[in-house]
């Protein structure tokens, strides 16, 4: 068995009116918000994806079902949380986290500090060992459109040592 085990998170959600925009844990002033039965924040949702796929169990939808009411409106840095212990639970610490947001809108580099200490706080590992980056779709499918952003994730996870 590796000492070092790399997983891949993917999310996407619709952007809405409705909603407050969340991301990396930091409310971001915008005209619209992320649609979803969390917080919708796809940035930290892939993130745990990432980390859970690392660990080899099934992805936040299994641990975090959209359909259980006990989950409406949960905050993303709550599931964050519960994945970097369920990695614990199978023998894993995580090492460090590189992340890509996709969006058309807002910026992000004036809330990457932000975002880096609240991931930090939520993940248990230094800000420094967050990687987040951003950027467009060229225009291109919904998020091109302004209708959606995505985040993809990878996660490092090493064997702890007793």
């Amino acid at each position: 068995m590796s000492a070092f085990r790399i997983g891949l998170g993917y999310d996407i959600h619709r952007l809405t009116s409705d909603r407050t925009l969340i991301l990396g844990g930091v409310t971001i002033p915008h005209e619209q918000g992320l649609d979803g039965h969390s917080d919708a924040d796809c940035l930290s949702h892939a993130i745990a994806d990432a980390i859970l796929g690392a660990a080899g169990l099934p992805d936040i939808g299994h641990f975090f079902p959209n359909t259980d009411p006990r989950y409406k409106g949960i905050n993303s840095q709550e599931i964050l949380k519960e994945s970097v212990q369920a990695a614990s639970e199978r023998g894993y610490r995580l090492v460090n986290i590189d992340a890509t947001l996709i969006a058309e809108a807002p910026k992000i580099a004036p809330h990457l500090k932000d975002m880096k200490a609240i991931l930090s706080a939520s993940l248990g590992i230094p800000a420094e060992d967050i990687g987040i980056k951003a950027t467009t779709n060229e225009g291109i499918d919904d998020i091109g459109q302004k209708r959606a952003m995505a985040a993809h994730a990878v996660a490092l996870l090493e064997k702890a040592t007793a």
